[in-house]
């Protein structure tokens, strides 16, 4: 796990300025810093370390191949480095790191074959001095972050945003396009930024630009496109039965779990008491017994509260388990800094609870394994089964019917949580947008910002559950969950992995018919069984409650509220014209007197909070 950036540019005092750029994310490795200059070129990488594995100069990066054609930049972590290294007989290697065997792979095997073979989570920026060209590449998911794009004319990348803003020129413009998107969202969604010319790397996307370095020389592509592997796993699903399904499941993770615990540091894994969690901590005690290090942070709301069911899971299985109670104002104290460690607007409220319990876990160790992707692969999330029922309510009304019953939507569809969404509800063509909108819209969100959002989304393969699942791993997940992981880590310099990220884990899943996931009654039901194999179901069978924090209580209260109310009434980014400022003052006052929209009010305080300090221009 580590840091990484560059650009390409011969005007500038290339020293000065690849320094400046990787001590922007020395949080990302705080073990060591690298920079490689071409003069001929001007490209210029560098890199900091958190080592992981082969802990010697031997691993260190920036770091050129054995024939001297390429040199190479990576974050993260290839887990099948020996099959990998059986894919080039006879390689001689001057260390142990996978940094090392990935460099040599690209050199003897091409990019393509190797993109294909590797499994595990990587940001890679590969320059070859021959050819003259920088390729970069991410993984399949999107668990590590890329950033890259234009800033005074010169192509630039990075790990993190703030490296970026970094570069002589840089002049922070806002994208005001992507305002209704996160509003929406409460994240912005890749490619896109918060800024004008800077991009996220789409998960399994890969770039390469060529001399002279201009847009016209850059070409993209995708190497690894989940849509349409889901769909060729849904045109030959697994055919066998729920049981067979169970062991293959287990053995996938258990080879997933047992990739993932290569490490020269120490290593742990968090314990929520959710299925998830206790999946992978079950297999990590069956590889490795009496010599699993687990973490878990408890509330003194007992409606967040799981560290009671975790220490259960831990003592059943007996991991070295370390708790730690924390209190709200040690949630609190947190929130006016919490927007810096993202780079962009960013309010997914878990990442106050996530940022902590990380810091918990790197008080022992260097690497955390999580439970992170189960809800979206086996069908976790209560919204699946509520959608895929109110759906059916009003599927097989003409679309037509529809929009004109729109007024009286909220009689015709019962249970959806606000009436004002219903008129957006019943004009969906398909399960998507109909999530969408029950969801996530709200009219304020076109008034706070400048445009409306666009509900249109196109049908994905699979059936509704499924398509919901595939939606959220599209979009979701990476922009929201993985963002919230990685950032939360590194910002105390942890590693995180997730074995439910594995490839082979993930096309398996969606390969398996819906009703082996969610039977009508049961969520999860194939990661369950797998599960009950190790521990009891009675240690595990009760309420979800979710790594979430009393949002609307704290922003009624106390503290929290004098924070919120000087956020919003002293608000910069409304004196800038970023929200419109009326709009978002009766917001706050329809939340203060009814409790109303408590998720928007939070994407509110994030964007102003880091526009007045997490903005670095």
């Amino acid at each position: 796990m580590c840091g990484i950036a560059g650009f390409i540019d011969g005007s500038v005092d290339r020293t000065a300025v690849i320094k400046s750029m990787t001590d922007a994310i020395i949080h990302r490795g705080p073990d060591a810093e690298g920079h490689w200059l071409d003069e001929e070129s001007g490209v210029s990488l560098g890199h900091r370390r958190l080592s992981i594995r082969d802990l010697s100069p031997a691993g260190a990066q920036p770091m050129l191949s054995a024939s001297g054609r390429y040199v190479m930049v990576y974050n993260g972590e290839i887990y099948n480095v020996e099959e990998l290294k059986e894919k080039m007989y006879g390689l001689k290697l001057r260390g142990t790191s996978d940094t090392e065997v990935l460099l040599e792979a690209f050199e003897k095997l091409g990019a393509e074959k190797t993109l294909a073979c590797i499994k595990g989570m990587f940001a890679i920026a590969l320059f070859d001095r021959w050819e003259r060209n920088l390729t970069l590449m991410r993984d399949r998911i999107g668990e590590k972050p890329l950033y890259y794009g234009r800033v005074n004319g010169s192509f630039v990348f990075a790990s993190e945003l703030g490296a970026i803003t970094r570069f002589p020129g840089f002049d922070a413009q806002i994208n005001r396009g992507v305002l209704s998107a996160y509003m929406l969202y409460g994240y912005i969604p890749a490619p896109l930024t918060i800024y004008e010319n800077i991009y996220k790397l789409k998960p399994g996307g890969i770039l390469r630009i060529s001399e002279p370095y201009s847009d016209g020389d850059i070409k993209q592509g995708k190497y690894y496109n989940i849509r349409k592997v889901a769909q060729r796993m849904q045109d030959e699903p697994f055919k066998g039965s729920f049981e067979e399904a169970a062991d293959e499941l287990d053995r996938l993770l258990t080879e997933a779990v047992r990739g993932q615990l290569a490490s020269d540091v120490p290593l742990g894994a968090y314990l929520s008491g959710g299925i998830d969690s206790a999946t992978v901590v079950a297999l990590m005690s069956k590889i490795r017994p009496g010599d699993v290090k687990t973490f878990s942070i408890g509330f003194d709301d007992k409606k967040y509260d799981e560290v009671p069911e975790a220490a259960a899971i831990a003592e059943h299985l007996g991991t070295d388990h370390t708790q730690q109670y924390v209190t709200e104002k040690d949630l609190k104290d947190v929130i006016p800094r919490i927007s810096s460690i993202y780079g962009e607007p960013y309010a997914d409220s878990s990442q106050i609870p996530t940022y902590l319990v990380s810091a918990l876990a790197k008080s022992k160790v260097t690497v955390c394994l999580s439970g992170d992707a189960g809800d979206e692969l086996f069908c976790g999330y209560r919204t699946y089964p509520q959608m895929l029922d109110l759906w059916n309510k009003i599927k097989y009304v003409p679309v037509p019917l529809r929009k004109m019953a729109g007024g009286a939507a909220s009689g015709v569809i019962g249970g959806i949580p606000k009436a004002y969404r219903a008129g957006m509800c019943l004009k969906a063509g398909n399960i998507l947008e109909f999530k969408e909108a029950v969801d996530h819209y709200d009219p304020y969100i076109d008034r706070l910002t400048d445009g409306p959002m666009s509900l249109s989304m196109s049908k994905l393969p699979g059936d509704e559950l499924q398509q919901m699942m595939l939606d959220d791993m599209l979009r979701y997940h990476p922009d929201d969950i993985l963002v919230k992981v990685d950032r939360a880590g590194m910002a105390v310099s942890l590693e995180n992995r997730i074995p439910m990220l594995d490839r082979d884990v993930v096309e398996f899943a969606l390969s398996l018919p819906s009703e082996y996931k969610y039977d009508g009654t049961t969520a999860k039901k194939v990661l369950k069984e797998v599960l009950y194999r190790y521990v009891p179901k009675e240690l595990m069978d009760r309420p979800k409650k979710g790594f979430a924090v009393p949002l609307e209580r704290w922003l009624k209260e106390g503290d929290t509220k004098e924070w919120a109310d000087e956020l919003i009434s002293n608000s910069k980014a409304a004196a800038d014209g970023l929200i419109n400022k009326k709009e978002m003052l009766k917001l706050w006052a329809e939340f203060s007197k009814n409790g109303r929209s408590p998720r928007l009010i939070w994407n509110v305080l994030m964007l102003e909070q880091w526009y007045r300090g997490g903005n670095n221009k």
